[in-house]
């Protein structure tokens, strides 16, 4: 039977009572959506399953789209992306956690004009310490500050990149086409959901580069300050991966990050599907 619990005060939602290898019905995908929505972020017990029935999945929640990167595309299913994140060789893993891009607070696909809405992961392999991943609910985040810094954040709009020199790592290099289909756009800062119509802090640390009108100085400061909010820890859940859990997030109101610290050699594989959202207002 269908189940589904809280999985922290911040954030996140525990599916279980599902066979994922069978289709299900539409009472079944209506209490999960909704669940979704409520919760902003489901995992889903299971076990690993093909990419082709992973991508079917993904299709209760939205359509599918190619990820950016080429290379990490699945040759059968392209919109399933395989990601390893496995220190092969000792000299693969730096002291400093930060030089590593996983690590860094973001959200995906925020430097696209019309960024994924929603990204699917599930766990192949995983280490046998370290590798969780943490979530930030933007929503609460937003909701919590003054009113007065409400007004000061509502109508300003953000550059993000690629890139951006603000974060401590850099991202994974591009091909020539890759490049051409990655020029910089501008976002709201505090976005309104558009199933839900509440609204939360757009941010990405990875790829938030400056706020729009304003002096390099003063931009960096703003970013700062939302930063340090958004970070704390009553906003985050800590999610420890069993082989086959499949989470769904939701980019429009959710930041992520990883925890790097796992032993070198020991192999880290998710396979996931990102799902097309549309224009951030």
């Amino acid at each position: 039977m269908l189940e589904i619990r809280p999985l922290s005060d911040a954030l996140g939602a525990e599916v279980s009572g599902l066979d994922l290898t069978r289709q299900l019905d539409d009472e079944t995908i209506s209490a999960i959506k909704k669940a979704f929505l409520k919760h902003h972020l489901l995992c889903i017990r299971s076990t690993p399953l093909e990419p082709a029935d992973f991508a079917r999945v993904a299709g209760y929640f939205g359509k599918p789209q190619l990820q950016l990167l080429r290379r990490k595309r699945h040759g059968e299913t392209p919109e399933v992306s395989i990601l390893e994140s496995t220190y092969k060789r000792p000299e693969d893993k730096p002291d400093d956690m930060r030089l590593v891009r996983l690590s860094g607070w973001h959200t995906d696909d925020s430097y696209f004009a019309v960024p994924a809405k929603a990204t699917m992961l599930q766990s192949i392999r995983i280490p046998d310490s370290g590798g969780e991943t943490k979530f930030c609910n933007m929503r609460k985040a937003y909701a919590d500050l003054p009113e007065e810094k409400k007004r000061q954040v509502g109508g300003l709009r953000a550059v993000h990149g690629y890139d951006t020199k603000r974060a401590p790592a850099r991202a994974i290099t591009l091909t020539k086409e890759e490049e051409s289909e990655t020029p910089e756009v501008d976002h709201p800062l505090v976005r309104t959901h558009d199933d839900t119509g509440e609204k939360a802090i757009y941010f990405n640390s990875n790829r938030t580069d400056r706020i729009v009108g304003m002096a390099p100085a003063e931009s960096d400061a703003l970013l700062d300050h939302v930063y340090q909010h958004v970070t704390q820890p009553k906003y985050q859940y800590r999610h420890k991966w069993r082989v086959g859990d499949i989470l769904l997030w939701d980019n429009r109101c959710l930041m992520h990050a990883v925890n790097m610290d796992f032993p070198v050699g020991q192999p880290r594989m998710h396979q996931r599907i990102l799902l097309q959202g549309a224009r951030p207002v």
